[in-house]
């Protein structure tokens, strides 16, 4: 052993160098402790090992400098004699991270996936962990360590599916390890798929009854509180390559109607659960029906209401004939399992002849059941007909008609409200069934009738005529044709529609063409008045263009004449063998006198003036009647 010493301030320095434990070229010792105790120094494969400790208690401590420097020494020795260790404890360099995680969940099986490397050498696994909500340490995950596959089933990890979880992977060879690869947190319900459910089948003649257990397995956690939510939707068809497929949705207990006798059928059925997830379908299952029964089974099941009793009736052809009926709760039929013993006889319906039979009221409390009917004849049982629904509580409603009113729009339209009677707003019958509404409108003073089916209760009759009546009636009805149920017609309401907006325009047209007119028609009845008084009022002085053309007074006086005048009219009378006739006039209105002359002696010779233009006058006259 060798070392060396310096005095710096007070205080010694000692280096200790143990023997070298690797064979090393001879070169010169370190020259200063600051050289000698930097970590970078060490040989970690074998080598020199540099002074490691200064003694700083002084000369009298020399005992306590030298362990201290062999306590060094052996520390360096321990880790220079594993150097191996530390690339597994820094995680490696030559591995990759896994790729491509996937977590897969169908029902209760839980699986990861991922893409994994092979790089050369071989010999990788891969490893899991995982982290669940409140717990931040990271627990092995079970299923899925030191796995050489690059999935591993984790479904024996008992999780809340509600709870989000955390899961990483890495890959493994020897003492090296991959960096982790993480999952993104996620709920395991909200990742699981539904997977197909299990089907049993048995034939009838014209039936098939199916039995469907819900996804996943028995006693299992993902669906246990949604087993009895699920709906299953079945297609179905004849083993045929020309079949028709059909699509029905059925209750995990249920029978499927109206097949043919000795027919092979195939079905195939997935489950659903609301609002969003949908499932796979089952395998394809297929079963042969049996011979037709003798017996057909009743059809067309009923039950009405009637004061305090139920009335059962069915349909069936032949006579002489027992039935009996029974009834379910429809609950029963949303759970899997066999329920043939859960049917109960119906009382006051067992071995009646008829085909109805009378139930008590009180039989039924509220909430939905089946009733189903047998019939047989002595020695042969008919097969049990299709099972009818029956609503307890809304069996005993009675639907009342709607109130209406109704308003005229400014379109020429009519505006329909309908609304509840006050009396039974509070009733259950609005609150359980949808109604539909046949509404009836009509023209007054018309007999054609317009029906129509309204959903809304507000709507509009639009396009009618001007100032005219209508009328309108309605009834309620329920939306689903299986209840049946409909009230009595409404009172009918009648409203006039308002004039439109043509109607308006005509009549402003009309005043404004009359206002127009008024003008026109006083000036032609004034021009009319005038024309009558002409003709039948004239006046008593002829007009001036007449008067001017009979300027001489005798021959004025002759044609207008007054009731005071006196008129003689005298003849020149030149041969005697004429006779002429002498008119005389004394008033107006008097008899005229004839007077004949078979002779004359009288000259009729006259020396006054008046007397010869009488006479002229006179010959003018024979003339004009002679013309």
């Amino acid at each position: 052993m060798g070392g060396h010493w310096r005095e710096k301030g007070g205080v010694r320095s000692t280096a200790y160098c143990p023997p070298p434990l690797e064979k090393r070229a001879p070169g010169p010792p370190p020259s200063s402790p600051e050289s000698t105790s930097a970590p970078d120094s060490v040989a970690l494969r074998g080598g020199v090992l540099p002074e490691v400790t200064e003694d700083v208690t002084g000369p009298a401590g020399g005992g306590q400098r030298r362990m201290f420097s062999l306590l060094g020494a052996t520390t360096l020795m321990l880790v220079a004699g594993a150097p191996w260790t530390l690339p597994a404890a820094a995680g490696g360099t030559n591995l990759k991270s896994p790729e491509n995680v996937e977590v897969h969940i169908i029902d209760d099986t839980f699986t990861l996936r991922w893409d994994g490397s092979d790089p050369a050498g071989g010999n990788v696994t891969f490893s899991a962990d995982y982290q669940v909500p409140r717990n931040d340490t990271w627990l092995k995950l079970p299923g899925c360590q030191s796995v050489t596959s690059t999935k591993c089933n984790f479904s024996s990890l008992k999780l809340n599916v509600y709870e989000k979880v955390k899961l990483r992977v890495r890959a493994e060879r020897g003492n090296e390890t991959s960096p982790w690869h993480n999952v993104d947190a996620f709920a395991p319900f909200e990742k699981a798929q539904i997977g197909p459910p299990k089907v049993h089948l048995e034939a009838e003649d014209k039936a098939i009854k199916i039995n469907i257990s819900p996804p996943g397995a028995k006693g299992g956690v993902m669906w246990a509180l949604d087993s009895s939510s699920f709906t299953y939707s079945l297609e179905i068809w004849k083993n045929s390559s020309s079949a028709e497929i059909k699509t029905k949705t059925v209750y995990p207990r249920d029978k499927i109607y109206k097949l043919s006798p000795e027919t092979t059928y195939c079905l195939k059925v997935k489950a659903r659960l609301l609002p969003r997830k949908i499932g796979a379908y089952s395998p394809v299952y297929c079963i042969k029906t049996t011979v037709e029964n003798k017996l057909p089974p009743p059809e067309n099941v009923r039950i009405d209401a009637v004061n305090d009793i139920y009335v059962l009736k069915w349909d069936y052809a032949s006579e002489n004939m027992t039935f009996q009926a029974q009834w379910l709760h429809a609950y029963f039929k949303k759970i899997p399992g066999n329920n043939s013993g859960k049917w109960k006889q119906m009382p006051g319906c067992e071995n009646v002849k008829t085909t109805q039979c009378a139930i008590p009221q009180n039989t039924f409390q509220k909430g939905i059941y089946l009733i189903r009917v047998q019939a047989s004849d002595g020695n042969t049982t008919s097969v049990w007909s299709k099972e009818k629904r029956f609503d307890a509580q809304l069996q005993k409603s009675v639907l009342v008609p709607p109130t209406i009113n109704m308003k005229p729009t400014n379109e020429v339209s009519l505006r329909v409200f309908i609304g509840a009677p006050e009396e039974s707003e509070n009733k259950s019958v609005n609150q359980h069934y949808s109604l539909i509404y046949e509404v009836v409108f009509w023209e007054n003073t018309s007999n054609a009738e317009r029906k129509t089916l309204e959903k809304r209760t507000d709507f509009t009759f639009p396009n009618l005529k001007p100032l005219t009546v209508y009328c309108v009636k309605a009834r309620a009805l329920t939306e689903n044709e299986r209840w049946n149920k409909s009230s009595v017609f409404s009172d009918p309401v009648c409203e006039k529609t308002i004039p439109g907006s043509t109607s308006k325009t005509w009549l402003i047209a009309g005043i404004c063409a009359a206002l127009l007119s008024i003008p026109v028609v006083t000036y032609v009845l004034k021009l009319f008045l005038r024309c009558v008084r002409y003709v039948f009022f004239p006046s008593s002085k002829p007009p001036s263009t007449i008067d001017e053309y009979f300027s001489e007074p005798p021959l004025r006086n002759l044609l207008l004449f007054t009731s005071e005048e006196q008129t003689e009219r005298c003849f020149i009378i030149e041969n005697t063998n004429i006779i002429t006739t002498v008119e005389e006039t004394e008033q107006i209105g008097e008899d005229h006198k004839k007077y004949n002359s078979q002779t004359s002696q009288d000259s009729g010779n006259y020396s006054n003036e008046d007397d010869s233009n009488d006479s002229k006058s006179g010959e003018d006259f024979p003339q004009q009647e002679a013309e």
